[in-house]
């Protein structure tokens, strides 16, 4: 993935960008509506971040890394929660944050890791 790097890390970017507004904005959307939903969004939207970055840095130590920045970022987000009037701190939403990041990370290692390169490879290949 290194002939559309930059791309992929400015969508990583908005991504990051996007989930630090849907956590901040005082009326986010609700995509599903069942018990601890939310919870299920959160790891979801942590996993989706790390499995995304994953892509781009290829190296364990690059990986691990971002899995700590990511866990920061998830943590940060809900101390900066508890300074609005209109959000709720959640060290529940702090751990399946933590989840997904974790989740995701076991997922690479088993070749899921790679399927950035293997679309780069391919839409390389088509367009010779």
């Amino acid at each position: 993935m290194y002939k559309l790097r930059r791309i992929w890390l400015a969508l990583g970017a908005v991504w990051v960008a996007m989930t630090l507004y849907l956590s901040l904005t005082p009326d986010p959307p609700e995509p599903m509506h069942f018990l601890n939903a939310d919870k299920l969004v959160h790891a979801l939207t942590y996993s989706f971040l790390m499995l995304w970055f994953c892509q781009i840095y290829q190296l364990r130590s690059s990986r691990i890394l971002i899995a700590g920045l990511l866990v920061v970022l998830g943590v940060g987000i809900e101390y900066l929660q508890r300074m609005t009037a209109y959000r709720v701190f959640d060290y529940a939403d702090m751990l399946a944050n933590s989840a997904g990041v974790l989740l995701s990370l076991f997922l690479v290692s088993s070749g899921l890791g790679r399927i950035g390169v293997m679309l780069e490879t391919k839409i390389f290949k088509t367009a010779e």
